[in-house]
């Protein structure tokens, strides 16, 4: 469904600036990315008016997106899985209530480590950051989840557990219906 409006549009760009540099593919994935994150947007501000949690909802999704860049992480293969995913994600984590300093305190700990063993994951698939610059982005993500020491925020420390939790690699084979 995104696909086929991605290519759309990106076939109607190119047929009006046939000179543009940028390929119909790439363009359609350009595209298809920004109606990805829009739509994410979209949904989850409206879910979380309806849930009163729009101050918490906004956290999330900037947290969230500040994380991913810096540390990357796992991506489903359909733009119509992410969407729901994130929104629903979105929506639970802004529910998140009152746990308790000590939790919180847990949830930083774990997510310092996640980030210090196994940030950036799979940045070179989402990115053209060069190698080199890698342990600037390890620093980066384990210094952002770790702000939350002093914040205390719970909406924080479960945002960055799911952020890093999609760090991991699971030691998955490829085979037919199974996503390495």
């Amino acid at each position: 469904m995104i696909d086929t409006l991605s290519l759309k549009i990106a076939v109607g760009i190119k047929a009006k600036v046939p000179e543009h540099p940028a390929s119909v593919n790439v363009l359609k994935f350009a595209i298809a990315a920004l109606i990805n994150g829009l739509t994410i947007i979209l949904f989850s501000l409206i879910g979380s008016l309806v849930t009163d949690t729009f101050i918490e909802a906004i956290t999330v999704l900037v947290s969230f997106a500040i994380l991913r860049q810096l540390s990357g992480g796992y991506h489903l293969k359909s733009g119509v899985a992410c969407i729901v995913v994130s929104t629903v994600g979105v929506l639970a984590l802004s529910l998140t209530g009152d746990l308790g300093a000590e939790f919180v305190f847990i949830l930083n700990v774990i997510n310092v480590i996640l980030a210090i063993v196994f940030s950036p994951s799979d940045i070179e698939k989402q990115s053209r950051i060069k190698k080199k610059y890698f342990p600037f982005l390890k620093l980066s993500s384990t210094m952002l989840v770790a702000i939350n020491f002093a914040i205390g925020s719970p909406v924080l420390a479960s945002t960055f557990l799911v952020q890093c939790l999609t760090l991991i690699k699971l030691p998955i084979r490829e085979r037919k219906g199974v996503v390495k």
